[in-house]
């Protein structure tokens, strides 16, 4: 099956090529980068044509909230009227585990927005939520970071590791539509503020973690399990040491 994955030159989508064509389907790499871009509608519908199915991983260039509903609501609307077009029998988005329960975020709020989009569109389709990646733990404590103070609400969290988050993409996207929501975490829970300092202390970080639980994550109040996905969501099986270990080999 030919498979177009939208940000496939990003750090999933690079993975979610190299799985598919494993598996011998015929994986498209679809960035800016390749001469396709879904802001404008360049080079779209011809990379799009004879495709079974699209997967959309690509992520706004801002995090802030205008910028982001923006980029994420103009793309979709391309993708969405050149998949119709096309007659593509699968669409699938990757997003984030308590997107709609972080409504603060301006965002989460264009992540909702997008996913209504697809749901409103008539087209065959699944999403997939995904929680916090391990490769972004740092980022989540500098921009936790005042002085030299990171604060960090102790909430629970269940980050995974971005090759697992791309093979869950993958089974989803081989398989038939859910017209659904999948949920896909990590194999261990921590306190946002722990694994922060876990983090930090990993690096040699002489930053100091204060858990407060008025924090804010990424300008958002979270609650006790805002970042952790239902029961019955996927479990991926890669754990924190163990990836660990395998980033310092340079694997």
């Amino acid at each position: 099956m030919k498979v177009v994955v939208i940000g496939g030159s990003g750090l999933i989508g690079s993975k979610l090529v190299k799985i598919l064509d494993a598996q011998g389907h015929e994986a498209v790499a679809a960035s800016p980068k390749t001469g396709v871009n879904t802001l404008t509608g360049e080079g779209v519908a011809e990379a799009l044509t004879g495709a079974g199915a699209v997967v959309d991983v690509s992520n706004s260039p801002s995090l802030e909230g205008s910028a982001a509903l923006e980029f994420f609501e103009t793309s979709t609307r391309n993708l969405l009227a050149a998949a119709a077009d096309a007659g593509v029998g699968h669409y699938v988005a990757l997003s984030v585990v308590g997107s709609e329960r972080l409504p603060d975020s301006g965002y989460m709020r264009a992540k909702v927005a997008q996913e209504q989009l697809i749901t409103a569109s008539g087209l065959p389709y699944s999403l997939v939520h995904a929680t916090q990646f391990f490769e972004f733990l740092q980022g989540i404590a500098d921009a936790a970071t005042d002085g030299d103070t990171v604060h960090l609400a102790p909430v629970l969290i269940q980050p995974m590791a971005a090759d697992d988050v791309a093979a869950a993409v993958a089974e989803v996207v081989v398989g038939a539509p859910t017209y659904a929501v999948v949920e896909v975490g990590g194999p261990e829970q921590f306190r946002l503020d722990e694994l922060g300092r876990s983090v930090l202390d990993a690096q040699r970080d002489t930053r100091s973690v204060v858990g407060d639980p008025g924090a804010r994550y990424f300008g958002a109040a979270v609650a006790e399990r805002s970042l952790v996905p239902a029961d019955g969501a996927r479990i991926a099986g890669t754990r924190l040491d163990e990836w660990r270990t395998r980033t310092s080999n340079g694997q």
